[in-house]
């Protein structure tokens, strides 16, 4: 087994606060020089492509400017008619699929409430902006959505080395970080409090992996498979500690450089330990790569993959291969129409696409934006930041059409939920109460 190098994990914060005082220092001259030359806080705040700038461009120069000066004071993506929210995630790249039907569920939900009159009269908007999967990119969107589209709020982030970059820039402008799509144990940190998690953790679901596999199918040889980034590593972490609670290690682990397909390697690693199973933490594309390499080469042995995966694009990838693998879900069987949520949001994706295909990413995107628009409504018509995450955080218990999700007092995370389902022998899904129903 190789040795897996050791990362340190870098805090951004400190270039982040110097990145933003050079930012501030650079339009506080620009707003002195137009002074200086009289020209007034509109010369300084011109932005033709700003959704909430609403001044007319009268011919009254003082009165546009204090036109101006009150629109700058009530900015932060809310404006009398409209209520911005923004989105950096993966719309190309390996893990694109999951940005994409992120985006979908949230802008079904966004525009259920719009058809009904958006919340005391405001319509929901969301604008997103493609990260790639990469951190750095993740880092110039956050700041672009915050400074020049001046958004309320980020929803939506996909991935665990993205939010680590993205979310110290938000935390630093106050900026609500709402339901990200990952489970990595930082995010629930008591630091951030701008951050509201919406699924269960990274370590619930493989201490859930590890109970199934040790107690339904009395499994003890388990490897682990992980992305070597910070997402990986947060799988890995949680399986490893699921593992050490049982007296046990892993046979074997094998890694991948995230963004790429590159697991032969990681596959030879994992071999060497002979697994009876494997956890797979990682993207769609390089497990489901792995999981027909393992085939090919005889590595017969039970694959489990944490929910960030992308369920409906690893069993098309997949395919005749995907029999039985096993997946764990953070949110309930997308056609499960006994669910009251599930429910709804099959009528808002039909509405928004009728052509779209109901999957767990884009259900937990809808159960997303329904979150935000709880707690915008209940802060009522005059919605602030600060309302907005201390009505979420607060609230002991908030029901989503049948879903509940609970915070408290150093809880940022609303649901722990784990769901098990495994891939069929014609692809699709179907929910799993123990593992002895896939293999007897």
């Amino acid at each position: 087994m190789r040795c897996c190098p050791v990362l340190p994990i870098m805090d951004p914060s400190l270039s982040i606060r110097l990145r933003i005082a050079s930012r501030i220092a650079a339009v506080t001259v620009v707003a002195a020089v137009a002074l200086s030359l009289g020209l007034g806080a509109s010369a300084c705040n011109s932005n033709n492509s700003d959704p909430f700038n609403s001044s007319s461009g009268g011919s009254d120069p003082a009165a546009q400017a204090l036109s101006d000066r009150e629109d700058l004071s009530q900015r932060n993506g809310i404006s009398d008619t409209a209520i911005l929210f923004g989105q950096s995630a993966a719309f190309s790249g390996p893990a694109w699929e999951l940005g994409t039907n992120m985006q979908l569920g949230i802008q079904a939900a966004f525009e259920e409430i719009n058809n009904s009159g958006g919340v005391h009269g405001r319509e929901l908007n969301l604008v997103s902006l493609d990260d790639a999967y990469e951190p750095e990119a993740a880092i110039e969107n956050t700041f672009e959505l915050i400074e020049e589209n001046q958004v309320f709020a980020l929803i939506g982030a996909v991935g665990t080395p993205t939010s680590r970059s993205a979310v110290p820039v938000a935390s630093d402008s106050n900026v609500p970080y709402v339901a990200p799509f990952t489970g990595a144990a930082f995010l629930r940190e008591s630091k951030w409090n701008n951050v509201i998690n919406l699924r269960a953790s990274y370590n619930q679901e493989t201490e859930e992996m590890v109970a199934r596999l040790t107690e339904d199918l009395g499994i003890d040889r388990i490897a682990v498979l992980f992305q070597d980034d910070s997402f990986g590593r947060a799988g890995l972490v949680g399986a490893t500690r699921a593992l050490e609670r049982r007296g046990m290690e892993p046979v074997a682990v094998g890694f991948y450089p995230r963004n790429t397909l590159a697991v032969k390697t990681a596959l030879l690693d994992l071999q060497r330990g002979k697994p009876e199973a494997v956890i797979l933490v990682g993207a769609y594309q390089p497990v489901a790569t792995l999981i027909v390499w393992a085939r090919r080469t005889g590595l017969d042995a039970v694959f489990i993959t944490i929910s960030f995966v992308g369920s409906n694009a690893l069993a098309e990838f997949l395919g005749p291969d995907g029999e039985d693998v096993l997946v764990t879900q953070v949110v309930p069987f997308p056609s499960d129409e006994s669910i009251p949520i599930v429910r709804a949001y099959q009528d808002a994706l039909r509405s928004l696409d009728p052509s779209a295909k109901p999957g767990w990413v884009s259900l937990e995107g809808y159960i997303a934006g329904r979150l935000a628009i709880s707690g915008l409504d209940a802060c009522g018509a005059d919605v602030t930041r600060d309302c907005f995450l201390d009505t979420l955080q607060s609230s002991e218990s908030i029901d989503l059409d049948g879903f509940m999700l609970q915070f408290g007092f150093a809880d940022n995370q609303g649901s722990d939920k784990v769901f098990l389902t495994a891939i069929g022998s014609d692809g699709s899904y179907q929910a799993i109460e123990n593992l002895r129903d896939v293999f007897p």
